[in-house]
Order: C-alpha cells, then sequence, then structure tokens
C-alpha cells in the first residue's frame, strides 16, 4: 500500500488543510511553512527543496537516481516517467517514489510490479482528484476472489468467547469480514447494518466470531480474533469482493451462546469444507452472493453464501509454504 504525499508548491493554506483531511501520510511545502504545517497534524512534512523531482529521460538518469536512493536521500521520479525504469527502480531499491498528475496516474504507480511504488507525491494539478486517489491507492486493498458455498450444517455448541470488531468506519450493506475456522476457508461474515425491532444497527461493528477463529488483514495476512487491538488494520470486503482497510477502534470479548455453521464449496479438485463458530442471535449474519445479509438464527442447509477458498498454511499470520490441514 503506497503511502500518499501532497506537493503543495507554489503553498497554498487551503490547499494544505484538503489534503491533510483527505487523509495524505504527508505533504511537501516550500521550507519556510514546514513548521508552521507540522504544528497542524502529526504526519510526514518535507520542504520541497528536500525532496528533488527528478526527470528520467536517459538511463544515466536511472542510474543515478537508483544511487541516491541508495544513499539514502529522499528523491522523488518526476511526472513523465515510464514503466520499465520504475520497475528497475523498484528491483533494486526501497523508498521509490513518483509523482502522480491525475488519479489514473497514481492507480498505475500504485500497481507497477504488483507492489507499486512506495510513495506518490500528488501534484497540485490533481488536488481536485485527492481524496480519489486516497481511496483508491491507500485504503484499497484491490480485489478478492470469492465463490459461492453450501450450508451443510448449523448447530448451537454451547457457550464460548465472541469477538466484536467495532471499527471507526461506517459500513454498507454487503460489506464485512472474512473470518474462518481455517485461513484455507473463510465466511464474509456481515457488518451490523440492519435494524430490527429491538437492536439499532450498528454499521460500525462485525461481530466476527470466536476468539480462535482467523480474520483476513491487509497485505495478505492473517490473525486470530483473540488477538485484534484498537488501533490494528483490518481488511473489509463486499459481495462483489471489492476490497477496503478500516481500523479497530475497540474490541469486545463476551462469552455468548454460540452456533457452529459448515458450508461446502466446489473446486475443480472436489468438494472444500469449511467452518466458523458465530454467537447464536439475529444480528449475526453471513453474505448471500447479492449482498443480502443471511442472520444465523434462519440459516439453514441448502442456504448459500460468500467464502473465499485459499491454501492453509500460516505462521504466525504470514503465508508459508507447508502442508497443514485444519479441521
Amino acid at each position: 500500500m503506497a503511502r500518499i504525499y501532497y506537493r503543495c508548491e507554489p503553498f497554498s493554506k487551503a490547499d494544505v488543510t484538503l489534503a491533510l483531511e483527505s487523509g495524505v501520510d504527508g505533504v511537501i511545502v516550500p521550507r519556510a511553512q514546514v513548521e508552521k504545517v507540522a504544528a497542524l497534524s502529526r504526519c510526514t512534512v518535507w520542504a520541497c527543496e528536500d525532496v528533488a523531482s527528478v526527470p528520467l529521460n536517459v538511463k544515466a538518469d536511472e542510474e543515478a537516481l537508483l544511487a541516491r536512493l541508495k544513499a539514502g536521500e529522499t528523491a522523488c521520479l518526476a511526472r513523465g516517467w515510464e514503466i520499465i525504469p520504475v520497475e528497475n527502480l523498484l528491483a533494486q531499491a526501497d523508498n521509490v517514489l513518483a509523482e502522480a498528475g491525475s488519479l489514473e496516474e497514481a492507480r498505475l504507480a500504485a500497481g507497477i510490479l504488483e507492489r507499486g511504488v512506495d510513495g506518490i507525491v500528488v501534484l497540485p494539478e490533481a488536488l481536485a482528484e485527492l481524496k480519489a486517489i486516497v481511496a483508491q491507492c491507500k485504503i484499497s486493498q484491490g480485489r478478492e476472489e470469492l465463490q459461492k458455498a453450501v450450508i451443510t450444517r448449523v448447530e448451537p455448541v454451547g457457550l464460548g468467547h465472541r469477538v466484536c470488531a467495532d471499527t471507526l468506519s461506517l459500513l454498507k450493506r454487503g460489506q464485512g469480514m472474512l473470518v474462518g475456522n481455517s485461513s484455507a476457508f473463510t465466511f464474509l461474515v456481515h457488518a451490523e447494518t440492519e435494524h430490527n425491532e429491538y437492536v439499532a444497527a450498528r454499521p460500525f461493528r462485525v461481530n466476527a466470531g470466536a476468539v480462535h477463529a482467523y480474520a483476513r488483514l491487509p497485505h495478505d495476512k492473517t490473525c486470530y480474533l483473540g488477538e485484534l487491538a484498537a488501533g490494528q488494520e483490518v481488511l473489509i470486503v463486499d459481495a462483489d469482493g471489492q476490497t477496503s482497510v478500516a481500523t479497530v477502534g475497540r474490541v469486545k470479548i463476551e462469552v455468548r451462546p454460540m452456533l457452529l455453521v459448515e458450508a461446502e464449496a466446489e473446486t475443480p479438485e472436489g468438494p472444500k469444507r469449511g467452518a466458523v463458530f458465530l454467537q447464536n442471535a439475529e444480528t449475526i449474519r453471513l453474505t448471500a452472493p447479492d449482498g443480502t445479509p443471511l442472520s444465523v438464527v434462519s440459516l439453514k442447509p441448502g442456504d448459500t453464501v460468500l467464502c473465499r477458498l485459499d491454501q492453509a498454511g500460516r505462521h504466525f499470520g504470514m503465508r508459508i509454504q507447508e502442508e497443514i490441514r485444519e479441521v
């Protein structure tokens, strides 16, 4: 996920304010303004004079910039860069920054070699698109491949510790978190976006499941639900597989009656089975293929829900190549 900086040159107080409110990671301003801008927000503030804008016109420019980056200097690819030279730099150096004068240029920079540049410096001509750039290049995590799974079993299993992830974001219908007994088979557990006559909607919350369950995080990581903590980022996914990042504001772990939910998905290698433990309450829902939230209380064998399939094999949340069976 690229860091987003706004280069405010010439300086404009209104533009800096808009950039900070849009969620940029930092701003680049004339040296005379650095101290004042640094007092506005806890973010990176660089002087324009310290972040050189370097054009890549010939191979020698690329080699000179690589030497500067390896020496620890902060430098930025000037607008007009081409993909091949950027790929060469990304393969050999960290902290590669690139200027972008539009949303399309920012998207391109964020996707080079799949990982993207380390930072995107948004120019004043793209100020009107800055919020969209932050949303698509910083908040979005691409797309998850979801597929249909058929419920095979729903059974009460007594009491257990369940985890509510209360985020800093207001989630929408069709959105939730990917949670499961195994990282190889996770269910799209829907956010509490729905009203009923007993409980108001809490669209910031995902009542995600039992403490031992895996939750999918940004950057292809997982963690146990019981390990979630305030300030941590979680992956939010919608019914189309589109993703975003939400920050956890509070975690509630309480003893509640639980249900075991099992499902089966078809794969080229044959049926694959997965399970998840969820609280036995009407407000807890899985997600139908069309994004409709399905309450676990009315869930029954034969119903279809969304899931994500993967290869089992995680060590401290990181993907590893190892034969692991989780049942």
